[in-house]
């Protein structure tokens, strides 16, 4: 707190403003000092608003052993001078006696007896102020079940009795019935009676997440797994790092380690490493302990107890030692609950917990699905065996034999194999067979290093793979294999070519590196065709994939330029390849000639030649082979046709390429292309939750390949498709796993995309209903886009959503910089919808939320937005909705409805009819044109009280709406008609 209060109106704002702080350290610091400054004034209800304050401030901040203290002296006061007290202070008095019960229970340290007594005083001062029991017995139900005592009379003597105003509210009182018979195993009944809590009709402070937390295992136990995965998600958000909701966080642990999500249940520990620290609630610390050594356990069991895990502040922590130390500290507690109460309840239910045996094997949570193995920081595991593959050979000779084969294939095992001799290679035992079908080991040495640059070069990291064909080429030539040497000085030159320009050959050429990358890509070309001329005499297979190398080159400068006259080179070199490899009997080279073909046709836009140039090829690769290139053939057919719009066809070919692709490892087959592809099918068939498990599909592909940009993009088309579908839960638990990775959460990933990621979390969280997190976000984004000299039109779009947001929130001063942040940037890059649309909407929500105090302020924004409109107007700009001068119309007429002046909004609403035209009921604006009707209608028929004229103007647009096909959008007018007629 900056200053301490001069007054006592100084005191009552900044009250007021603490009470909108989320609870935790802050907010009680404030409240203590706020406690503090109240007592230099003579004035007692400043000093007891203030102890109310800091009471709820420790209660919801889990700091249950200072609550009792502070309502000790509000008892007080409210003994020396109950005049102070009015009828709501009183109120808050005697509701909070249940605070002090609930806080007394959660400290092992004061005796049953005081808990015994503390009860007894509350039913005397309720007795003593005329007040019902009720409330009483629930705290007397409350302490018996949770000493473990028989609860069947306690529960009673409460749930018989009749609600009052001191009563916990409808959402707790049915989570504790609930409980109740959740106690006594009737998991059905249970939920029954939770349903209303569960399906949000009834809801509090800590409610639903609370009852979730205890429902999620009745949910699966009761063959409900669907709708308990939503309300975990949904849930869990509701109380992460909360440590008032400590307990809760824990089930929500246990309930992970109980559906096979031990992988995710350790992230969620990550995001409650706090909680470990900061909650001061033994009982709450024995809760969330439990849930924490459950899932700890759990992991353990299936043999990852070295990973590391999230614990308390201060060492590092591994799985198996942080389960230990949590099990000794929950033991530790669960005893002295248990000495107090003179029971075994909380070991008995600890205990219960523990033994729980897993309910489902897996239970797909949420989008981003990961096991246990994707989380281990250990040596990459080698690929698995596809359902072809052979056995290898034993021996070392054989072995390495058996690579040099499939490498001269072009044999996606190959790669397998290379691993395998890697392996036996890089061990301190090893050496080198004296054989010389095997040679000498520098020749070794170059074959691994050229299988390490292939990969980098998947990888697109090009600088090093070009480093390592290089050293590869010098061992080949040291080894005497002139042949290898010239292909991979070759593959070296396609590396470096394909390195990013350098930035001042993009400020001194086109301004994006084409020119400089297409020359690049040129040169390499001319230095293979020299290199061919200059090697030796080279095995087919080796001239075959340089002249595939040739071809390639060609292809990709056409990729990039897109120009006629780099056409015929591809082409030529095409033949050239083609017709060495049908002379030699290269099927791999011949079906690469046939792929590099189509590819090139693709290019220049004749996708059906590109299409009769695959199906051939699939007619041979079903014939002739190689098997493994017709999961590539089918799916450049597959995305060829994505191109010609035929989606059916598409999804066929792709949907069987991943079929043959399971045949071949993975790594080989670009898996994640083809769920990607197969994504954008659905969509077009319409099938968009299909799409969804692809994308999903497609991502896990791509972070398991290392390509962990393009995962994290398509994560984030998935997040956005799971928004468009409704699916919000699921798109902000996908959304916060990926922000919660290390590098994202460092600032270490390109910052565009993780704002795209937090964009799209806010939207989700604005659709979610959770105002204020969304706000919060919008506002950092938009502080943070004001930066991006380079992009002021996604920072006007991320401004004016930020102005709505606070407007929703009532904030119109903030929504006003905003919006003006966001019209400066439009004018550098015109937004012309999005600024129209965000204008308009802040002139409503003004209108609607301050009635005629807002009018003004309410104007301001639509005179902005007909600048806009008058703007877009100039630069000949067409909305993709309702055309900007008439959507300006409408909301002048609501806006003065709001304000009630109707005459006026009567006014502006003909203005927009007339701006549609006659033509507007039956063209594609009819929606448009019968709103406006119908809002003139409401004006003019109930508040201008002018009903015949209202009616004349329904019933006209009614009957022109329906002869032009447009039943739905006549309904609301016809509706409005009726209900005229019916008041007149």
């Amino acid at each position: 707190m900056p200053t301490a209060p001069q007054t006592t109106d100084e005191l009552y704002r900044a009250l007021q403003e603490n009470g909108r702080r989320p609870y935790g350290r802050t907010r009680t610091v404030a409240a203590e000092e706020l406690a503090d400054a109240a007592e230099q004034f003579a004035d007692p209800v400043a000093l007891v608003r203030a102890l109310l304050e800091l009471q709820e401030a420790y209660t919801y901040g889990s700091e249950p052993r200072k609550s009792p203290v502070v309502f000790a002296r509000l008892l007080t006061l409210f003994d020396e001078q109950p005049e102070v007290f009015d009828e709501r202070l009183r109120h808050l008095l005697f509701w909070r006696f249940k605070w002090v019960a609930h806080a007394l229970r959660q400290l092992p340290e004061v005796p049953l007896a005081s808990l015994r007594q503390w009860s007894a005083e509350m039913r005397d001062r309720y007795e003593k102020a005329g007040l019902a029991l009720q409330p009483y017995y629930g705290q007397a139900y409350q302490l018996a079940a949770h000493v473990g005592e028989d609860t069947a009379l306690a529960y009673e003597l409460w749930a018989g009795r009749a609600r009052t105003r001191l009563s916990d509210c409808e959402a707790c009182e049915i989570c504790e019935r609930a409980r109740h018979h959740l106690a006594a195993g009737d998991d059905a009944r249970a939920l029954r009676v939770w349903e209303p809590v569960l399906a949000g009709k009834e809801s509090c402070q800590e409610e639903p997440a609370r009852s979730v937390s205890y429902a999620l295992l009745p949910l699966l136990r009761t063959d409900d797994p669907e709708r308990a995965r939503e309300l975990h998600l949904a849930g869990y958000r509701a109380c992460r790092r909360n440590p008032a909701m400590a307990g809760e966080v824990g089930r929500h642990l246990e309930f992970c380690a109980l559906t096979g999500n031990e992988a995710r249940g350790l992230e969620l520990l990550a995001e409650n490493r706090t909680l470990f620290d900061e909650v001061d609630s033994p009982l709450d610390q024995f809760d969330f302990l439990t849930g924490v050594q459950v899932l700890l356990q759990r992991v353990e069991q299936l043999g990852h107890g070295e990973l590391p895990a999230a614990g308390w502040a201060g060492r590092t922590w591994t799985v198996a030692g942080l389960r230990a130390e949590a099990g000794r500290r929950a033991d530790d507690l669960a005893a002295r609950f248990d000495a107090r109460n003179g029971t075994t309840a909380h070991a008995e239910r600890r205990r219960a917990r523990l033994e729980r045996a897993p309910l489902l094997e897996a239970l797909e949570l949420t989008l981003r699905t990961r096991s246990l193995d994707d989380v281990t920081p250990a040596t990459p595991a080698p690929a698995p065996a596809s359902r072809t593959a052979a056995a290898l050979p034993e021996s070392l000779p054989e072995l390495i034999a058996h690579a040099r084969r499939l490498e001269e294939e072009g044999h996606p095992e190959g790669r397998l194999v290379w691993a395998r001799v890697r392996t036996l290679v890089t061990a301190r035992d090893y050496v080198h067979p004296d054989d010389d079908q095997v040679g000498p080991l520098v020749l070794l040495r170059a074959d691994l290093l050229a299988d390490d640059a292939d990969r980098a070069g998947q990888q697109d990291e090009f600088a090093e793979a070009a480093a390592l064909h290089e050293e590869a080429a010098a061992l080949y030539e040291d080894a005497g294999a002139a042949g290898h040497a010239a292909l991979s000085r070759a593959c070296a030159l396609l590396a470096r070519a394909e390195l990013p320009p350098a930035p001042d050959t993009e400020e001194n050429g086109d301004g994006d590196g084409v020119a400089a990358k297409a020359a690049a890509l040129g040169d390499a070309h001319a230095g293979m065709v020299r290199l061919h001329e200059q090697a030796p005499a080279l095995a087919p297979y080796l001239e075959a994939r340089l002249l595939r190398l040739r071809a390639t080159v060609l292809g990709l400068r056409l990729q990039t330029t897109r120009q006629e006259e780099h056409v015929a080179p591809v082409l030529a070199e095409v033949d050239l390849l083609h017709a060495f490899a049908v002379r030699h009997d290269i099927a791999s080279q011949i079906s690469g000639a046939a792929l590099l073909r189509a590819g090139t046709h693709a290019l220049t836009g004749d996708l059906p030649a590109a299409v009769t140039e695959l199906d051939a090829l699939q007619e041979r690769l079903q014939a002739h082979g190689p098997a493994w290139h017709l999961p590539r053939a089918l799916g450049l057919r597959g995305r060829l046709r994505l191109g010609m719009r035929d989606a059916q066809a598409a999804h066929a070919d792709l949907t069987e390429a991943l079929r043959v692709a399971a045949d071949w490892p993975a790594h080989a087959m670009d898996t994640g292309r083809l769920h990607a592809d197969l994504a954008e099918a659905c969509l077009h068939l319409g099938r968009p939750e299909e799409a969804l498990r692809h994308l999903s599909r497609a991502a896990q592909v791509q972070l398991r390949h290392g390509s962990r940009i393009e995962a994290l993009c398509t994560y984030s088309n998935a997040a956005q498709l799971s928004l468009d579908l409704g699916r919000v839960e699921d798109s902000i638990a996908l959304l916060d796993s990926l922000l919660a990775e290390p590098d994202v959460a460092a600032g270490q990933l390109d910052a565009r995309l993780t704002a795209q990621l937090r964009l799209t979390r806010a939207r989700a969280l604005h659709t979610g209903e959770d105002l204020k997190a969304a706000t919060a976000e919008f506002v950092a984004l938009a502080a943070e886009s004001a930066g991006w000299d380079d992009d002021p039109g996604s920072h006007a779009m991320i401004a004016a959503e930020t102005a709505v947001l606070l407007a929703e929130s009532g904030e119109f001063g903030r929504a006003r910089e905003a919006a003006g942040q966001a019209l400066a940037a439009h004018a550098r890059a015109p937004r012309y919808e999005q600024l129209s649309n965000c204008l308009r909407e802040l002139a409503r929500l003004q209108a609607k939320q301050q009635g005629a105090d807002g009018l003004a302020d309410a104007l301001g924004f639509l005179e902005d937005a007909a600048r806009i409109a008058e703007e877009a107007r100039a630069a000949g700009y067409e909305a993709g909705g309702r055309p900007l001068d008439v959507a300006l119309a409408y909301e002048h007429g609501r806006v003065h409805a709001y304000a009630g002046t109707y005459e006026e909004a009567l006014a502006a609403l003909e203005k927009g009819l007339a701006l549609l035209g006659e033509a507007g009921a039956g063209g594609e604006h009819a929606g448009e044109w019968a709103e406006c009707v119908r809002l003139a209608g409401a004006v003019e028929g109930i508040y201008l009280e002018r009903p015949a004229a209202a009616l004349a103007r329904l019933d006209a647009a009614v009957t022109r709406l329906r002869a032009a096909g447009h039943d739905e959008e006549a309904e609301p007018l016809a509706a409005l008609a009726a209900e005229l007629r019916e008041k007149d």
